[in-house]
């Protein structure tokens, strides 16, 4: 017997395009009941503003065999059967070997990836024309346990005075879960490492601000009921969630561009894969415009210098990097205390 099988009719910028869904009727979200087909149908709907946040990077794909409850895995490298009008880009990763990673250029080449099972779509920070000098500075608002959404508001809100007094336009989004992702456009003229260290002197200056609510401690014994600046996610290879992307998360959340001026008055379980559509047909995309002006982090490094010279240098690199100049010892400090 054949197994199930539909089509879906995608539009894009080369006309119309039929992607085969294999098994649109298996279940992905058992909780709201949403299967593949209406994954592969979320992404053809909001394909447009999905590839203009997310298109033209290196893109990791978080797939799922069965559903968002099962078995998953990260896939980066074309895989076989990849049709012709989804390419990759050759990128350098932090081992300092060289793989090429898949890049969607169209509506079609993002529900293909569906059709592959991914759930979550996960684009650098860089365009394929320049993979290793980001022209986005990103900083993940991450609530720890004792904090909520709430109050990653108020952080989030005073980071974009930060980043404005750094010259850079501020843009905002769920994370899809109980976070905020604020993002930046920045020429791409810095490498990973330069925007690492701009991250860092905003999430610092941040912390200054906002002492009790905000922290830029890696290890979470040290983080308390604070609001985590994750100056991680800026490294190379480091990615978080695209615009307009699925979560793997009960309800079917998606991680969605909103206005500052909404920010206030949302909730993250509004946006989900059966809402965003009519949302984004209704408001449009609030960022449509992100690359419009983009700044440089040329001011921020500026601090990171200012905040170096006051003994204020490198912070912990994630555990499967090599270790890098400058870096304090990956130790969990209570564990240090024990053997001292």
């Amino acid at each position: 017997m054949a197994s199930e099988q539909t089509f879906l009719k995608v539009d894009g910028p080369h006309g119309e395009r039929e992607v085969r869904i294999s098994s649109p009727s298996r279940v992905v979200w058992p909780e709201p009941g949403l299967t593949k087909l209406d994954l592969a149908r979320y992404v053809a709907s909001v394909g447009e503003a999905f590839i203009a946040a997310n298109g033209d990077r290196p893109v990791a794909l978080q797939r799922f065999k069965e559903n968002i409850d099962g078995e998953q895995f990260f896939s980066k490298n074309p895989p076989k059967g990849t049709p012709d009008y989804v390419r990759s880009v050759p990128v350098i990763y932090p081992s300092a070997r060289s793989h090429p990673q898949l890049v969607l250029d169209e509506p079609a080449a993002a529900v293909w990836a569906v059709q592959m099972n991914t759930v979550v779509f996960h684009p650098w920070p860089s365009r394929t024309g320049n993979t290793d000098n980001p022209d986005q500075l990103r900083i993940d608002l991450d609530p720890q346990p004792g904090t909520d959404f709430d109050d990653a508001i108020p952080a989030a809100l005073e980071l974009r005075k930060v980043l404005a007094e750094a010259g850079l336009e501020a843009f905002i989004k769920t994370s899809g879960n109980r976070g905020l992702h604020v993002y930046a456009p920045v020429k791409p003229v810095r490498e990973f490492l330069d925007v690492r260290h701009a991250v860092i002197a905003a999430a610092r200056e941040l912390e200054r601000r906002m002492p009790q609510d905000v922290t830029t401690a890696w290890w979470k014994e040290e983080r308390g009921k604070r609001i985590f600046v994750d100056f991680n996610q800026a490294n190379r290879d480091r990615t978080i969630a695209g615009a307009y992307s699925p979560r793997a998360l009960p309800h079917a959340s998606v991680s969605c561009p909103i206005t500052w001026d909404e920010l206030e008055h949302i909730k993250p379980a509004d946006f989900t894969i059966t809402t965003v559509p009519a949302r984004l047909q209704e408001t449009g995309d609030p960022w449509a415009r992100m690359h419009e002006n983009p700044g440089t982090v040329d001011e921020l490094l500026t601090w990171w210098d200012r905040d170096c010279a006051n003994g204020l240098g490198e912070l912990p690199f994630p555990p499967d990097y090599p270790k890098m100049p400058g870096e304090p010892p990956r130790v969990q400090p209570s564990r240090a205390k024990k053997k001292e």
